[in-house]
C-alpha cells in the first residue's frame, strides 16, 4: 500500500463550505429556541431577539473562521 492510499482525501471545498451553512442555520435556530425559554421563564419580551442575534453574530463569526481555514 503507498502513501497516496493510506491518506484520506480532503473534502471537497463546497461540501464543507455547505455543511457550514447547515451549522449556521441550527446555531441560529437554537439560538431562538434558547432566548424562547429564557423569555418564558423571566417574563420578558426581548430575550428571544438579544440571544438570536447574539446566534447570529457567533455563527458569522465561525463561519468566516471555518473558510478562512479552508482556503489554506
Amino acid at each position: 500500500m503507498s502513501k497516496k492510499d493510506s491518506q484520506k482525501k480532503p473534502l471537497n471545498k463546497a461540501l464543507q463550505l455547505s455543511g457550514a451553512g447547515l451549522q449556521m442555520g441550527v446555531t441560529i435556530y437554537l439560538g431562538f429556541l434558547l432566548g424562547e425559554w429564557l423569555d418564558k421563564l423571566f417574563e420578558t419580551k426581548f430575550l428571544t431577539q438579544t440571544v438570536t442575534l447574539i446566534s447570529v453574530f457567533l455563527a458569522i463569526y465561525y463561519l468566516i473562521k471555518q473558510a478562512n481555514r479552508i482556503n489554506d
